[in-house]
């Protein structure tokens, strides 16, 4: 849910612009349709990592269940609020935005992200896979008190702010002002426990929890989901409940249908409280809570030294291990940019491994949508129902790598040990660990390879890497690490890690010499490749397909070593020099033998020509914190010049590279940019580049990012201020990047921290800075800090930090 502590104006807007609500009409049951419960059909997998898929359909979900988190040893998948919402279809945030879910109008299982029978389905399809779900359950309110006119729920109900038929709660079923409430209704300290149990979370319906009929309404929307075969419950907002109401509410609950145990209980519980009564280690008699610190702390180890992680027992978190549920990000914190996101590259995914390696809390990993507005909808349909995931730019699919996938498996084989041993600080961004004699981790967050020996605690023998690739019956997929004497020397790659664990043994995995033959009839000037999904086969990089040789019939030919008893996806494509003139359209699948050898016979079938060439676009740049790379060019399909829409090239093992379907048999200029999430530009130097796309096949572009030097310098301004309601502080200063002096267009800081206030951004390098801070008032008034301008000057590179308290 949204933050809770003050201000209010990040959120606040957006629900004042919801007027009242249309009178309901008449009640109808708590529960409508019907869905068989659903059973275990295997037992479930033994393992505390969820997936959390925020806001994926349950169509996706229970694909992702089947297809990837059950074969991985996931022990669980989160999914967003599947309740009836109201729908917004046109708001000042945007066309049904994604905090529609946190507003409900009933306890039907209507939903954007699909209907009753759709949510079992998917339930049921998760558990056969061994996973467990957890649902997202919005109990502390209902919806905004003052939606506009006219708004309905998903499924078409009808409601007012205070009145629910559907449900049906009625007015006196709500918190009000001098009933429980000391304030005229919303929270004004957000250190009284009062204030924060019983008055309203940005203007939203709270339920009077107090009271007996309101639990059991809860109690009854809990106790069908748990029918419908679900495990537990990630609950939104429970800070804003009294804990002898929530408790009263989790006593009413059945045991879980697939093991009969206890529904698991992981509490939100925002932080930045000064009241030991509303800080998360005082509701952990009621579950698990969210770790906000502890994400917040792996933000800076990653973006500043990860031999920092060797301090982590000292640091102040939310609650004890046995009582977390861990996670690198949130939806609610990647937005307030106050931890990592996807938009981090690979620190973002290196922390992530760390996560599931490091015995703290109950981990996760986190799966959703790519995003540019913090309150813009997930990929939907016109009427807000949000269409099947598709992995790629507008999906995050970090759940289903490789290398995660590897980690869960070793965090479930290391689960037992609680405790790590042996952290070796090679440099101040390599660092290894191991724990017990079950799984070992090297991290390196440096852009160098790095080299070193570390003490692994495991027997000796030969272990597969399982962030390149898995163990299977024929050996390693991936790297493979031998440990003697209970050490080993290993090479851990620029921006990547290396984990091997007792459950993943073997040498390099058999390989099977298999010859490829084709009969194409290509021109002296062409000739015939081969690129598939193996290493070996270029891992799927025209630049680095594997040629074959024309023999004197005509055909063409090539042996390769591909590993044994493995699935293989390969086609054929056409190469004029090192240009692909054309290629299939589709691939073509075998399995190899366990041994022996192995030989495959084709005719080459070119694709029919199309009106676009597919473009690889592959640059060498180095990055600051907070940058990513991006292709910007004269034609639509590059953003027409616009750094607003030019496109990410996602980070790949040292370089950028990312697919454009460019207009074929065209000749269009182009460059590389390097950008912020704030929108901070930095163009590479010299003139523009050009291409001319050939008439079909696919082409690929790889070059060095010019100009490459030290990049802007991530600054983070950290100001101690109080403020009153509504109000907002802000940092201005002398360069373009903090507004020219301009209030108008002064940095905003997040309160996320209250009363510290946070805020990154990107100052240019060995540059003289001056700024102040400055509140903005709910009148749209400015009150300067006093005293003269503070000033500090940028390092050559970096990240830089300012703290410093309000004057």
């Amino acid at each position: 849910m949204a933050r809770s502590k003050p201000p209010l104006r990040v959120r606040i807007p957006r629900l004042l612009l919801l007027a009242a609500a249309v009178v309901a009409s008449g009640a109808t049951p708590l529960v409508a349709g019907t869905a068989e419960p659903a059973r275990a059909a295997v037992a479930l997998n033994d393992s505390e990592v969820t997936a959390n898929l925020w806001e994926w359909n349950w169509n996706s979900v229970a694909a992702a269940c089947t297809d990837h988190l059950g074969p991985a040893g996931y022990g669980a998948v989160q999914v967003a609020p599947p309740q009836e919402s109201v729908s917004l279809p046109d708001t000042a945030d945007g066309v049904h935005p994604w905090y529609e879910v946190y507003q409900p109008v009933s306890y039907r299982l209507e939903s954007r992200f699909g209907n009753r029978q759709q949510f079992a389905a998917m339930v049921t399809a998760c558990h056969a896979a061994g996973v467990r779900v957890y649902v997202d359950a919005v109990v502390n309110h209902m919806a905004g008190v003052n939606n506009p006119a006219g708004t309905v729920g998903y499924a078409g109900t009808t409601f007012t702010g205070y009145d629910y038929p559907a449900v049906p709660y009625g007015y006196g079923d709500f918190h009000h002002p001098g009933d429980n409430c000391p304030t005229s209704g919303g929270i004004t300290d957000w250190n009284n426990e009062s204030q924060v149990t019983s008055c309203e979370l940005l203007s939203l319906s709270d339920l009077y929890t107090e009271k007996e009929q309101v639990r059991n309404k809860i109690a009854a929307y809990l106790n069908d989901l748990i029918g419908l075969g679900v495990d537990g419950f990630r609950v939104d907002a429970v800070k804003h409940v009294k804990k002898a109401d929530f408790a009263a509410i989790l006593g009413k609950l059945d045991n879980t249908v697939a093991e009969n145990k206890r529904p698991y209980v992981a509490q939100e519980i925002f932080d930045g409280a000064s009241n030991d009564a509303l800080k998360a280690r005082a509701f952990i008699g009621n579950g698990d809570v969210l770790d906000f610190a502890y994400a917040k702390g792996l933000r800076s180890s990653f973006q500043g030294s990860i031999a920092n992680l060797a301090n982590i027992p000292n640091w102040n978190l939310d609650a004890p291990s046995a009582n977390v549920f861990a996670m690198v990000t949130n939806h609610d914190l990647e937005r307030d940019g106050v931890v990592l996101s996807y938009k981090n590259g690979s620190d973002y995914t290196l922390a992530n491994y760390f996560a599931l390696a490091y015995p703290h809390g109950k981990p996760s990993v986190y799966d959703s949508f790519t995003w540019s507005n913090r309150n813009q909808s997930p990929p939907a349909t016109g009427s807000g129902h949000v269409t099947d995931t598709v992995c790629g730019g507008a999906w995050t699919c970090l759940t289903r790598s490789t290398g995660i996938k590897g980690m869960v498996g070793w965090a479930n084989t290391a689960r037992n040990v609680k405790t790590i041993s042996d952290f070796t600080v090679v440099n101040s961004n390599v660092v290894g660990f191991h724990r017990g004699d079950r799984g070992w981790i090297g991290i390196n967050d440096s852009a160098a390879a790095s080299t070193a020996q570390f003490v692994t605690g495991l027997a000796d023998g030969a272990y597969c890497d399982v962030i390149s690739g898995a163990a299977t019956a024929a050996g390693c997929t991936g790297a493979t690490v031998t440990v003697t004497g209970g050490r080993a020397t290993v090479t851990i790659p620029a921006n990547g890690a290396v984990a091997i664990h007792a459950d993943a043994r073997g040498g390099p995995a058999a390989k099977v010499a298999t010859t490829f033959t084709a009969t194409a009839p290509l021109p002296a000037d062409r000739t015939l490749h081969l690129v598939g999904d193996t290493p070996a086969l270029g891992n799927g990089d025209a630049g680095t397909s594997v040629p074959l040789t024309r023999t004197a019939t005509g055909a063409w030919t090539a042996t390769i070593d591909l590993p044994a008893a493995t699935a293989v996806s390969y086609r054929y494509l056409v190469k004029s020099g090192t240009t692909v003139v054309e290629q299939e359209a589709t691939s073509r699948t075998f399995t190899t033998p366990a041994s022996g050898t192995t030989t495959r016979t084709d005719t080459y079938v070119p694709a029919p020509v199309g009106d676009s060439v597919a473009t690889t676009f592959t640059v060498t740049a180095s990055v600051a914190a907070g940058q990513e790379v991006y292709v910007v060019g004269s034609v639509p399909a590059l953003g027409t010049w616009a750094p607003a829409n030019a496109v990410r090239l996602p980070a790949a093992g040292g370089v950028f590279r990312g697919v454009v379907d460019l207009p074929r048999s065209t000749t269009m200029e182009y460059k590389f940019l390097k950008k912020t999430a704030a929108g901070v530009v930095t163009w590479e130097s010299g003139a523009n580049r050009s291409l001319t796309t050939p008439s079909g096949g696919s082409l690929t572009v790889t070059e060095t990012f010019r100009g490459d030097t030290a990049g802007p310098v991530a600054t983070a301004f950290h100001a101690t201020a109080t403020t009153s309601f509504g109000q907002n502080v802000y940092v201005v200063g002398n360069l373009p990047a903090l507004g020219g002096w301009n209030p108008a267009n002064a940095v905003a800081l997040s309160p996320a921290d209250y009363p510290v206030w946070r805020a990154t951004v990107s100052l240019p390098p060995n540059t003289a800075v001056e700024y102040k801070y400055l509140k903005k008032n709910p009148d749209g008034s400015v009150t300067w800090e006093s005293g003269g301008n503070r000033s500090f000057t940028t390092p050559a590179g970096g990240t830089s930090t300012r703290t410093d308290t309000w004057r």
